[in-house]
């Protein structure tokens, strides 16, 4: 076999492959013997018909091209083997010359990984929020704490904002009762926004047993979308009562003895919270420096594949959970489509250049991904998706995404060597020391990067 390479732009070459007749004995004795196991001819077993007979009743065409099709993935991985290329996604075949008994030729055009020279990134330098926690901040905390220990009572008098009513509902369209428009017994707090829009101003002043009417947009049922002439009538009223704020309440929602502890605790937890959020926007924006310094072509038909991809999982995965579609969901968004658009191409671009630009560090600096590190990030994996690890890994060997995973870790790990060696700074001008940050918690800031990025594994035609 003898090939050449032809490059047509930094991300598509076109392959010209010649295979002599005889390397193709092995696939036209394969095609035979599929053949053979086929069809039946009178005066033959089934599977012994020999092949001039074959020739004579089925053509010799049909053997040939059999032969051909079972022949050009292997002649066409090993040209691209030979050439030593990253190939992407499927080739374009063309057979260009098939002469019986002397020779094949065929072209294979496919996009490849284009050479990337990795930037400067010594000199990066960021900026980031200050970790910075008030008083205001742990009082917030303490009071959401406060919240979900509080208790209701019944009252004798109008609801009020905060107040949790039991009320009935009636929904009508066109002065029809919807099947599904009856509800008896919801409770409901006022100011949750919760429930149908202008609920709120229709419930507040009324005292049990009294109703009022009011129109609302339906979001969701048998006449979602449509405005309905809804009745709520209010038939329970409770004030809800919150704990004292004393060393009883500590012990009550906490583990401490005193109210100084369980804040001091708080103020704690949120320092943390605001240095992993700092660690975050770090990586963040170190990684937009460094595709700012790098230049990256893509292919056309990847960044396709990927736009299409990631409107896809849109509108058939996240938004079918929501019970939306794409026209509700940017009408809620306050986006056109145009925008829409814009904003996921934007998207995909930047998850491909991540993912060619960290993929090429990684090979770089040689970096490697232990068992140990790769069974901590499939732990941390499972626990973000509501899974047990066990059945996580299961899926993901069952998936054969196993290299997907040690590839988010692998590029975390080349994310972590370029923020080590970029200067952070926070807004009060000090400089922020991200040494002891989890190279896994960086994987998860590539992984949002590239999110839905797709695979980019040499393919055989």
């Amino acid at each position: 076999m003898k090939s050449a390479v032809e490059t047509l732009n930094p991300t598509r070459v076109r392959l010209s492959i010649e295979v002599p007749f005889e390397e193709l004995k092995d696939s036209l004795d394969a095609a035979y013997k599929k053949i053979n196991q086929q069809v039946t001819v009178k005066g033959f077993r089934k599977g012994k018909i020999p092949a001039r007979v074959i020739d004579q009743r089925f053509g010799r065409g049909a053997v040939l091209e059999e032969a051909v099709n079972d022949a050009l993935p292997k002649f066409y991985t090993e040209a691209v083997n030979e050439a030593e290329l990253n190939v992407l996604g499927q080739p374009e075949v063309d057979i260009t010359e098939l002469k019986d008994g002397e020779t094949l030729n065929f072209t294979a055009e496919v996009d490849i990984r284009p050479e990337i020279e990795i930037p400067d990134y010594s000199g990066i330098e960021v900026e980031v929020d200050a970790v910075e926690v008030s008083d205001e901040d742990v009082e917030k905390s303490v009071e959401q704490l406060r919240e979900r220990f509080a208790s209701t009572s019944a009252v004798e008098r109008a609801a009020a904002e905060g107040d949790v009513v039991t009320i009935d509902l009636e929904a009508k369209v066109d002065g029809e009762v919807l099947a599904d428009g009856v509800a008896e017994g919801v409770s409901y707090t006022i100011g949750s926004g919760e429930l149908l829009e202008g609920i709120d101003e229709a419930v507040t002043g009324l005292e049990a047993g009294g109703e009022a009417t009011f129109t609302s947009q339906l979001k969701g049922g048998s006449a979602e979308g449509k405005d309905a002439e809804v009745t709520v009538k209010v038939t329970e009223v409770k004030a809800r009562e919150l704990p004292e704020l004393d060393d009883d309440f500590a012990q009550l929602a906490s583990e401490f003895d005193t109210l100084e502890e369980m804040q001091a605790d708080s103020r704690k937890r949120l320092e943390n919270m605001k240095q992993y959020d700092q660690a975050t926007q770090a990586q963040e924006r170190v990684l937009d420096k460094l595709l700012e310094l790098a230049d990256i072509a893509i292919p056309e038909k990847l960044l396709e594949d990927e736009v299409n991809t990631r409107k896809h999982n849109l509108e058939h995965h996240q938004l079918g959970q929501m019970g939306l579609d794409l026209e509700g969901y940017l009408k809620i968004q306050g986006k056109t489509v145009e925008e829409f658009e814009a904003e996921t191409k934007e998207q995909a671009v930047k998850g491909i250049k991540t993912q060619f630009l960290l993929d090429e560090l990684v090979n770089k600096e040689k970096l490697n991904v232990s068992q140990e590190e790769l069974t901590e990030h499939l732990m941390r994996r499972a626990a973000s998706s509501g899974m047990s690890p066990d059945q996580f890994a299961q899926a993901v060997v069952e998936g054969n995404q196993v290299p997907m995973l040690v590839g988010e870790v692998a590029r975390g790990k080349a994310l972590a060597v370029v923020v080590e060696a970029a200067t952070v700074k926070d807004t009060k001008g000090e400089v922020v020391d991200l040494s002891d940050e989890d190279e896994d918690e960086t994987a998860e800031t590539v992984e949002a990067s590239t999110e839905d990025a797709p695979a980019d594994e040499k393919t055989e035609a």
